[in-house]
């Protein structure tokens, strides 16, 4: 009976030691302040005074100006602890950093959430619906910024690189391109218009006989109108007239049998 109750015992002295501890640490963890993950929020405060000031009070485009300064400022924390989190969370099961690095990560998160739903009642003070589109007119803002800035960076970087490994290649002057004309019909009054006019009525190649049959490019000439008719055509009445070709073939039958 005492091997059995000894064992017991001891696990019980053990557990009860454990969650001693932990409780303790846990209340000292409470009320120990961590160092910020963000050191300030100069925007935020800018907001806050202009909103405070009365004599004379802060303009209304000036506020709403503050107040997307002041999310553009949440969204690129947003980004930083996204991208941070992953990565210090990883450090942490590997025992590379403390606790407190990350316990000051998770309190810079909640933080983070009080501040946006405070920046969304604000812009919903000026405008009913603003707070639901804010942030990404910020988010636009902020990759506008950085285009701008790589734009403008981009003279001094090339003099950098230049100096570094000298110049690619020589700068060359392209001509511009000039704009190409083409011909077209002569407007109505002018008189080449009337003269094409006149070359199409009469109907051919210039210095032609009007009515006289133009050879075709191809030395081929088109088969004639039907003006010649068949040898014999037959009237109404059922009798047939002779053509000139059976007339002469008759009287040459005739002189024969003479």
């Amino acid at each position: 009976m005492a091997s059995v109750l000894v064992p017991v015992l001891y696990v019980g002295i053990v557990i009860s030691s454990l969650l001693l501890f932990s409780h303790f640490y846990r209340k000292r963890s409470a009320g120990k302040l961590y160092e910020p993950y963000f050191s300030s929020h100069p925007e935020r405060d800018v907001y806050i005074s202009l909103l405070q000031k009365t004599d004379p009070p802060a303009h209304e485009a000036l506020l709403k100006a503050a107040l997307v300064r002041r999310a553009m400022t949440d969204v690129s924390r947003v980004v930083r602890l996204r991208e941070d989190k992953p990565a210090l969370q990883n450090l942490l099961q590997k025992g590379s950093i403390g606790d407190d690095l990350w316990n000051s990560l998770l309190q810079a998160e909640k933080e983070l959430e009080a501040e946006i739903m405070e920046v969304v009642a604000e812009a919903n003070t000026f405008v009913e619906g603003w707070g639901s589109i804010i942030f990404q007119s910020a988010g636009e803002m902020i990759a506008n910024e950085k285009m701008r800035t790589l734009y403008e960076e981009t003279p001094a970087s090339r003099g950098i690189k230049e100096q570094k490994y000298g110049k690619v290649g020589a700068k060359i002057d392209l001509p511009l391109p000039q704009p190409v004309l083409m011909p077209g019909p002569p407007p109505p009054g002018h008189p080449a218009h009337a003269a094409a006019l006149a070359a199409a009525a009469a109907g051919g190649a210039p210095g032609s006989a009007p009515g006289t049959p133009v050879k075709p490019p191809n030395s081929l000439i088109p088969p004639r109108a039907s003006s010649t008719k068949a040898e014999s055509v037959a009237s109404s009445d059922g009798e047939s007239h002779d053509t000139p070709s059976t007339s002469k073939s008759s009287k040459k039958r005739g002189k024969k049998r003479k």
